[in-house]
């Protein structure tokens, strides 16, 4: 016996402890953690966790950062370019539409109240001829209707024009087709009675003549002037109107009487209010003349 320590000597727990650390001290804990390094470490491959991190990452987050800013690439630049553009051609179109809806507007306002009650005068005409016609011209139950028939056309008359000017409904075709529906209603009437014996053909000449003369004569002053209605003209008018429509009515006795003292009047006044017209054309057309020769004299100095 030598007398060294079983320990000393490699007894059985002695040689555990040493065969330990004679493998390179590893324990299966450092094992993993030395791999887990040496992936880390490594540039490539699939295990470059940590180093493909820190290669994206202050580059990566910048370049990031770049593209989610719209105002700094070219790109948002250009479609905001076009967005405007888009905008400036809208509102551009815009006048071009108020144009468009304005003359729709202006269509449409051809068919106002008032037009709508010159058209419904000028259908009354054939329908009061051929009622006024009817059975002979004399059955007293077609003359009511006739009456009827006359008596819209006239009130109608006083309503469209008063319309027209307080609403703002004036329009050419207004212009044009009221007088044409006065004057055919009117002028309907009064050849239905001549041509049924009823008035004289020499009444019906005077105030269709007038008519017709007054009319012509407003177009050739025109260019000169407009001649305004006179109060002596709408009573004519109005008188006219009460005058043919007793006509119109079979009336006797008394009634028959007075429509003939009314027509008288509608006569006079028509010959009299038409040479009030005549008179106001002629100041018209010579107070037209004198301004057009002074303003040459005032370009010729």
């Amino acid at each position: 016996m030598t007398g060294v320590p079983a320990s000393a000597a490699g007894g059985p727990s002695g040689a555990r402890r040493a065969k330990g650390p004679a493998s390179g001290g590893l324990t299966p804990a450092s094992g993993r953690a030395l791999a887990r390094d040496a992936r880390d470490r490594a540039p490539g491959g699939s295990g470059g966790g940590k180093a493909r991190r820190d290669a994206s990452g202050p580059e990566d987050v910048r370049a990031a950062a770049a593209s989610s800013t719209p105002s700094s690439s070219p790109s948002s630049s250009e479609d905001t370019g076009i967005a405007g553009t888009t905008e400036a051609q809208g509102s551009t179109r815009a006048p071009r539409g108020g144009k468009i809806a304005a003359a729709a507007v202006d269509q449409a306002s051809v068919w106002n109240i008032a037009n709508l009650l010159t058209m419904l005068r000028l259908l009354l005409v054939p329908a009061f001829v051929m009622l006024m016609l009817a059975d002979g011209g004399y059955d007293p139950a077609w003359r009511s209707l006739a009456w009827a028939a006359f008596a819209i056309a006239m009130i109608t008359d006083l309503f469209d024009g008063h319309l027209a000017r307080t609403y703002n409904l004036v329009t050419d075709f207004g212009k044009i087709a009221d007088p044409i529906a006065d004057k055919a209603i009117m002028g309907a009437a009064l050849i239905c009675l001549s041509a049924l014996g009823d008035l004289p053909w020499w009444v019906t000449g005077v105030i269709l003549g007038r008519e017709l003369g007054i009319t012509l004569l407003r177009f050739l002053v025109i260019r000169y002037g407009v001649i305004p209605a006179s109060r002596g003209g709408k009573l004519k008018t109005l008188t006219q109107g009460v005058a043919v429509g007793m006509y119109v009515l079979a009336l006797t006795g008394w009634l028959a009487t007075l429509r003939w003292w009314v027509m008288a009047a509608a006569v006079v006044l028509t010959v009299v209010t038409g040479l009030d017209y005549v008179k106001q054309a002629i100041v018209l057309r010579r107070q037209g003349i004198a301004e057009r020769k002074a303003a040459l004299e005032e370009k010729e100095e």
